[in-house]
């Protein structure tokens, strides 16, 4: 259920490279259980805000908090055990890999991973090991991936690999998923299924923050928008708003 309360809170984020500012002083709510949209011109930052988001990228100024704990300082990987996970403009998978073995891949905290435990307690490992897959299949039928459990990651095609990685992502039980551009490439009946995967998992309470110059997929899903222009926030607003704002439509369209 949508509430106000953010998941996420970032304000005063500054980033540079070389000279050029690409982040300055940008701001971004996402509130718990919404689907929340980050659009903006190309070169407007959106890609190197979510890096610092993430903490992919160190930010040289701001705040980012998460579960209204601070985690700018915190290890991406960190991060993503406490809950928040993101995927890339182009598909990572790990191609000579099962789509199953993809996802199993990305369960955490089991008792497998530590080596002595592998002789000490078999018979959790054993439990934990079907837990994992049972729940692994279930999210790759949640996606439409099912069928091709067992076949070779590398095989998929673009839009499939983009659900891969989105199952993989939900494999570590997240609150909040950042998606980079997850209609780039895609063909349009795909991109219509990717929709309908984004709304299922947003009605099980999953919270999404989602780069996409797609507009039809922005306008459609989300329930806020945030636009960035030149690195900085130049609107936020409905779907509706956003599409009527005079200072969108001369970034986007230069009138």
């Amino acid at each position: 259920m949508k509430n106000s309360t953010p998941v996420l809170s970032a304000s005063g984020l500054i980033k540079s490279f070389g000279g050029v500012t690409a982040v300055n002083n940008a701001s971004i709510e996402v509130a718990a259980g919404s689907v929340t949209g980050l659009i903006g011109p190309n070169g407007a930052g959106k890609t190197t805000l979510f890096n610092l988001l993430s903490n992919f990228t160190h930010p040289d100024q701001g705040q980012v908090l998460f579960d209204g704990e601070p985690i700018q300082n915190l290890q991406s990987h960190e991060i993503a055990q406490r809950g928040m996970v993101r995927t890339f403009q182009v598909a990572r998978v790990l191609s000579r890999l099962s789509v199953l073995e993809n996802l199993l891949l990305a369960a955490q905290h089991q008792t497998g991973e530590k080596f002595w435990n592998t002789w000490l307690l078999g018979k959790q490992i054993a439990k934990e090991e079907r837990e994992a897959r049972d729940r692994a299949m279930e999210i790759l039928e949640s996606v439409g991936l099912a069928e091709k459990a067992h076949d070779y990651a590398g095989g998929l095609s673009g839009g499939q690999r983009k659900l891969l990685e989105i199952a993989r992502s939900l494999m570590t039980r997240p609150k909040l998923v950042l998606l980079d551009e997850p209609a780039a490439g895609v063909n349009p009946t795909l991109i219509n299924q990717i929709c309908e995967y984004i709304h299922y998992w947003n009605r099980q309470g999953l919270s999404f923050l989602i780069i996409e110059h797609n507009m039809d997929v922005i306008m459609s899903l989300c329930d806020r928008v945030w636009v960035l222009a030149e690195g900085s926030n130049l609107a936020v607003g409905s779907p509706s708003e956003i599409q009527t704002n005079a200072q969108v439509l001369e970034a986007y369209l230069g009138q």
